[in-house]
């Protein structure tokens, strides 16, 4: 049974991936998730197709799937006062109420918490932001490269020193996904509170707290060293331990190596390399000999894995006993035989019928793969969602004919 959060309404009011990939995420669950579009544009990441910053030519606006599968749309003009009142006609029949405006645009449009609670004492109130709602910056908006990558420490921490350049995020929306996964537990958390004593709550996450815990051990040696995190320039591996470390192969691909215990695994690892004789050699038959003589094992090792390339290696490495990992590209990782046995990308399609995949909610319950429905069309759901809020036909038009429903 997958559908955990069954039962569970939640209303969005965001955009782009950040939070919009939190309650993705809860649809996954078997939670019914209300997404409220802007009345005319609709969610500004339905806009990247046209605005020329994602190829869209394979029909699929895969980063939209990805943020908002499994919702309902509704467009709603929340500047005017009928559209914040059906908002509170729909807060009243949900659980969790989820936004990632500005705390004075969340003042200005009057969805606040206290708004919001006015209407639904009982509404978990959820708040994502780039830097947090408090401090000097908690009025600045910002987004995962800025917030989660760049002012976390993560991007510099990165980046070999000489470099002459700071790395990009692996790829987009790299830490919206991690922040709304983050906060899919925040709320699942509130909503076991809320069950067990009665309590609501308001749960805030923002990227840069997200960042910050993603690289929280490298920071915590930093308070107490007083010293940046650096990566060492050039390094391939550990100082004392050769079986730590990345090895180029003969494709110019790679080959990680994280065998913590390094004399544990030598003997199988020589065995693998076609190096038997390197066992009983005299610098290497000892744990300490082999940290004495690291940098030997490891240019005997450098040269052999460059001799082979990283699909033969990946071959030869099946029965390696330590722990090691093909340095994979995203297309090989959509084929992996683990990815593909544990169900880790699932498919979908549009509502023509275009097939496509998605990487799966990361979280399994009772042994089962997780499944996803397709994003809504903007607007899709509004008379079905107006419907259980109360509101009756007429209204509806009268609505549609000013304007404030899609």
């Amino acid at each position: 049974m997958t559908d955990v959060m069954k039962g569970v309404r939640v209303l969005e009011v965001a955009e782009h991936m950040f939070v919009p990939a939190a309650s993705a995420i809860l649809s996954d669950w078997g939670a019914d998730v209300i997404k409220v579009e802007h009345h005319e544009r609709g969610d500004a990441m339905r806009g990247l197709g046209s605005t020329g910053v994602l190829d869209l030519s394979g029909g699929v606006h895969v980063l939209n799937e990805h943020a908002n599968r499994g919702k309902r749309s509704i467009g709603l003009d929340l500047a005017s006062e009928e559209g914040v009142a059906v908002l509170y006609e729909l807060a009243k029949t949900c659980d969790v109420f989820l936004a990632n405006k500005l705390p004075m645009v969340l003042e200005k449009l009057r969805i606040d918490i206290a708004d919001i609670r006015a209407h639904n004492p009982d509404i978990i109130y959820v708040r994502g932001t780039a830097s947090g709602p408090r401090g000097p910056d908690g009025n600045k908006g910002g987004y995962d490269m800025t917030s989660f990558w760049c002012r976390s420490g993560c991007a510099q921490s990165v980046s070999p020193p000489g470099m002459g350049f700071v790395l990009p995020q692996p790829g987009p929306g790299f830490g919206d996904s991690i922040g709304g996964m983050t906060i899919a537990g925040g709320i699942a958390a509130a909503l076991f509170k809320r069950e067990r004593t009665g309590e609501t709550s308001v749960v805030d996450v923002s990227l840069l707290a997200a960042g910050v815990w993603s690289i929280g051990p490298a920071i915590a040696l930093s308070a107490q060293s007083g010293k940046p995190w650096m990566l060492g320039a050039g390094a391939s591996t550990g100082s004392s331990n050769p079986l730590t470390g990345l090895y180029q192969t003969s494709d110019e691909r790679f080959i990680s190596l994280v065998m913590l215990q390094g004399f544990k695994y030598w003997p199988d690892f020589c065995r693998h390399l076609g190096r038997e004789e390197l066992i009983d050699d005299e610098r290497f038959n000892s744990h300490e000999n082999l940290s004495a003589n690291a940098g030997a094992a490891g240019d005997i090792i450098r040269q052999e894995i460059a001799k082979r390339t990283l699909a033969q290696w990946t071959e030869t490495f099946q029965t390696l006993q330590g722990q090691w990992a093909p340095v994979q590209n995203t297309v090989e990782v959509a084929s992996d035989a683990q990815v593909q046995a544990n169900g880790y990308i699932t498919s979908s399609a549009t509502r023509e019928g275009t097939a496509f995949d998605l990487v799966a909610t990361p979280v399994q319950f009772d042994g089962t793969p997780a499944t996803t429905r397709r994003a809504p069309e903007f607007n899709e759901h509004c008379d079905e969602i107006l419907a259980e809020a109360g509101i009756d036909v007429e209204r509806m038009i009268e609505l549609k004919v000013a304007g404030v429903v899609a």
